[in-house]
């Protein structure tokens, strides 16, 4: 009685997979997979301009994201770490401090007046500055 029970319970399960439903499950997870496949190439293209200059290594990377589950974790693991922008902001910040370093004028290191060379007190807040030679 149990094994009817059991080999009734299998001959469902067996119709269910044999059916026009399980196509179209099949079908439409496989064309998810397609879009998710895709999804991950263009995120891998738009990934890579923003952190690559060379419009050749950024198509490789693309090549290397179409390669099936691994590609995008090589990339992941391989691509710089830095955007583009951010190297260049960090650039342009670098030759500011740079600039602001070579056209420092003298200050009191009290009260932030401008002084010079050869001054002994500031002329502001007259605090000592160096000794007298």
């Amino acid at each position: 009685m149990i094994a009817l029970q059991i080999l009734g319970f299998f001959g469902g399960v067996k119709n269910f997979f044999n059916s026009a439903a399980w196509d179209l499950i099949q079908n439409l997870l496989l064309f998810f997979l397609l879009i998710f496949w895709l999804a991950l190439a263009y995120w891998v293209y738009k990934d890579a301009r923003r952190r690559v200059e060379d419009p050749w290594m950024v198509w490789m990377s693309v090549l290397l994201g179409l390669v099936p589950i691994a590609g995008v974790f090589i990339y992941v693991l391989l691509r710089p770490p830095e955007y583009l922008d951010d190297v260049r902001e960090r650039e342009l910040e670098i030759k500011e401090m740079e600039a602001r370093l070579g056209r420092r004028e003298l200050q009191c290191p009290v009260c932030r007046a401008e002084i010079e060379r050869d001054f002994l007190v500031c002329p502001v807040c007259t605090t000592k500055l160096k000794q007298p030679a």
